[in-house]
C-alpha cells in the first residue's frame, strides 16, 4: 500500500509541476497587459474551480478563530509572491522565472525557524547556501540595476512563495482544510487585484481572454494536483519530482518561443536541482 501511495503521489506532483509550467506558459503568451490583471484573471478562475471543488467535498468553510492571522499571512505572503513571479515571467525566459520560483523550499527552510521555531540542522543550511549560489548564475547580478530586476523579483516570487508554504503547513497542522486554503488564497488575491483592475482595465482580445482562462485551469491543476501528491506521500519522498517544472517550462520555452536558456542559466539550474536531488536522498536515508 505504502508503495502505491508513493506511486499515486509522483504521478500527481509530475502532473502539478506540468500544471504549472504550462499556468507560466499561457501567462507569457497572453501579451502585453498589466501583471496585476493577468494575476486577477489566473485567481477569479482558481477561485471557481477552489469553491465548486469545495461544494463538491461537502466540507465545511471553517478556518478557526486561531488560524485567522496564518490564513492573512499565507494570502498575502502567497500574493505577494505570485505578482513577482508573473512579472518575472513577462521579462525572463520562462526557465529562469519557474526556477527561480522553485528556491521557495529554502526560503521555507529559514522562515520555518521564525515562525514555526523549527531549527534547520548543518546539512540543511549548508544545502541552502548552496542553492543561492546556484540562483546568482540565474540572477547574474550586474551595475545595470534595470536588466537585475525582473530576477530579483523573480527570486521575491520565490520567498513569497516559501512563506505561503510555511504557513500552509502551520495551518494544516492545526486542521486547517486544503480547499479552504486555495479558496482563502484565491479570493485575497482578487480582492488586492480588483481596484487597479478598475482603474486600468487593459481591453483584450479574445486570443488573450483565452490565454488567461488557460492560465487558471492549469493554475487549478496544479494547486490541486500539489496538494493531492502530499496526501498521498509525505515531502521528503516525492518534493524532488516538482522540479520538473522547469523541464517542463524549458521545453515549453524551447519549442514554442524559441527561448534557449543561456550557459550560466543552466549551471544554476544544474546546482539547484542537484540539492534539491541530495537533500531529498538524505532524507529518504534517515526515514530508514
Amino acid at each position: 500500500m505504502k508503495h502505491s501511495n508513493s506511486i499515486k503521489g509522483i504521478i500527481f506532483i509530475l502532473l502539478a509541476a506540468f500544471g504549472f509550467s504550462l499556468m507560466t506558459f499561457f501567462v507569457r503568451i497572453s501579451g502585453d497587459l498589466p501583471t496585476m490583471q493577468k494575476a486577477f484573471f489566473r485567481n477569479a478562475i482558481a477561485l471557481v474551480v477552489a469553491f465548486a471543488i469545495l461544494l463538491r467535498s461537502h466540507e465545511k468553510f471553517v478556518i478557526g478563530k486561531g488560524n485567522r492571522l496564518d490564513m492573512f499571512c499565507r494570502c498575502f505572503a502567497g500574493t505577494l509572491g505570485l505578482l513577482a513571479n508573473f512579472y518575472a515571467i513577462d521579462h525572463l525566459g520562462i526557465a529562469d522565472a519557474n526556477m527561480l520560483n522553485k528556491l521557495s523550499p529554502f526560503f521555507a527552510i529559514l522562515l520555518s525557524i521564525i515562525i514555526l521555531k523549527e531549527i534547520p540542522n548543518q546539512f540543511d543550511i549548508f544545502t541552502t547556501i548552496i542553492a543561492f549560489i546556484g540562483a546568482l548564475f540565474i540572477i547574474r547580478p550586474s551595475g545595470n540595476f534595470s536588466a537585475v530586476l525582473p530576477a530579483l523579483l523573480g527570486l521575491f516570487g520565490g520567498f513569497g512563495a516559501g512563506t505561503a508554504y510555511v504557513f500552509v503547513r502551520k495551518m494544516g497542522k492545526n486542521g486547517v482544510k486544503a480547499p479552504v486554503i486555495v479558496m482563502c488564497f484565491s479570493l485575497f488575491s482578487c480582492l488586492l487585484t480588483l481596484p487597479y483592475l478598475i482603474t486600468n482595465y487593459v481591453p483584450m482580445t479574445a486570443y488573450q481572454w483565452g490565454c488567461l482562462l488557460m492560465a487558471g485551469i492549469a493554475a487549478s491543476l496544479g494547486q490541486f494536483s500539489i496538494t493531492n501528491a502530499y496526501k498521498y506521500a509525505p515531502a521528503k519522498d516525492i518534493s524532488v519530482f516538482d522540479y520538473t517544472q522547469v523541464i517542463f517550462a524549458a521545453l515549453l520555452g524551447i519549442f514554442f518561443l524559441g527561448e534557449v536558456p543561456v550557459s550560466l542559466s543552466i549551471v544554476g539550474y544544474a546546482i539547484i536541482i542537484c540539492v534539491a536531488i541530495i537533500r531529498w536522498n538524505k532524507n529518504r536515508k534517515v526515514d530508514f
